[in-house]
């Protein structure tokens, strides 16, 4: 099927005002309007079905190398491949916004369990990102009108359903691939580095998701970088990563342990996604402790509430007041002065 193009039916319109001779009944510029417009919603609907392909039981493999040093004597550490099993879930639809719950399962022992893991939320056109500024904030910052034109945003959240990095980007078709490509995002370490005590303490990279026929991948192109010793503030890279996630449609794992995890505390996590919508609100953005080995400084509480309503050790209703007062006592003001 032909794709209409922005570029094509700008092209046409422009066209189409240009002419000097009357146009012909069938061919007003109500036409074109209404013709524009079918095919904006179907560029729309293809946007939405290729996040929504997202969902879904996968094989995962996480295939992460450091390649080019950027520094005489840094030396790049060596590949790291691993894999597991994800299941993905709608937590959210509303149209013009799309959030999909990563579930992470594990094999304990012969016994699978279950990790929440990262979150994704997709946003048409949206007036505003939360991006992180370095240290332990991230700032609610605008989004121009023709920046957000078409594009969709990524906000990628940690594992206690706190920030982690978000871009903006459109989604295309190249050679019939569903690409959606990021602006240049700042993001904190991850674990995988964390744990190493690098001298790099960011990245700033671009995301890249394609969809296939039997999944979807994520590429990441990320520049590590650290402070300039001199005190400066002056950003210095460290070294090139490049890092391909590949998800692969199956469920020959406990999917029904991915399934159950969720049904349990689903309403505790939406009590706590509220919470940090909240802060971010009031706040201008998010600004909270960070452990960089775990995420933030109440990370570990959050999951181990989590656990306690999965083994009904603790009402779902209480352990979300618990852990929407640690939200709301661990966070201070980003842009009032705070």
């Amino acid at each position: 099927m032909l794709k209409l193009t922005k570029s094509f039916l700008v092209s046409g319109l422009a066209v189409a005002a240009l002419a000097t001779a009357p146009a012909p009944a069938w061919a007003d510029g109500h036409m074109d309007k209404a013709a524009h417009a079918e095919a904006a919603k179907a560029e729309f609907e293809a946007e939405r079905a290729a996040i929504l392909s997202m969902v879904g039981d996968h094989a995962v493999t996480f295939d992460m190398k450091e390649t080019t040093s950027w520094m005489e004597d840094y030396e790049p550490i060596d590949a790291k491949l691993s894999g597991g099993y994800e299941s993905v879930r709608v937590v959210e639809d509303t149209g013009t916004k799309i959030a999909l719950q990563h579930l992470l399962v594990v094999d304990m022992d012969g016994t699978p369990y279950v990790v929440k893991h990262w979150r994704q939320d997709w946003e048409y056109e949206p007036e505003t990102l939360l991006t992180f500024s370095g240290g332990d904030t991230w700032e609610l910052t605008e989004v121009s009108a023709e920046k957000r034109k078409g594009a969709w945003s990524q906000t990628v959240y940690q594992v206690d359903d706190s920030p982690r990095y978000a871009g903006i980007g459109e989604w295309d078709e190249v050679d019939g691939i569903q690409t959606w490509t990021s602006n240049k995002t700042a993001r904190p370490l991850a674990r995988r580095d964390a744990i190493r005590k690098p001298i790099y303490d960011r990245y700033y990279g671009v995301n890249r998701h394609q969809i296939g026929p039997k999944g979807w991948i994520h590429w990441q192109d990320n520049l590590k970088l650290m402070s300039a010793k001199d005190g400066s503030g002056k950003l210095v890279p460290v070294v090139q990563e490049s890092v391909l996630n590949t998800y692969e449609r199956w469920d020959g794992y406990d999917v029904a342990a991915a399934e159950s995890y969720w049904a349990k505390t689903k309403d505790y996590w939406a009590a706590i996604r509220a919470k940090w919508d909240e802060v971010k609100l009031a706040n201008g953005g998010i600004k909270i402790e960070q452990n960089p080995e775990v995420g933030t400084s109440i990370a570990g509480e959050l999951l181990k509430l989590a656990d306690a309503i999965k083994k009904g050790e603790t009402p779902s209703k209480e352990a979300s007041a618990k852990a929407t007062a640690m939200i709301e006592e661990g966070t201070s003001v980003v842009l009032a002065g705070g």
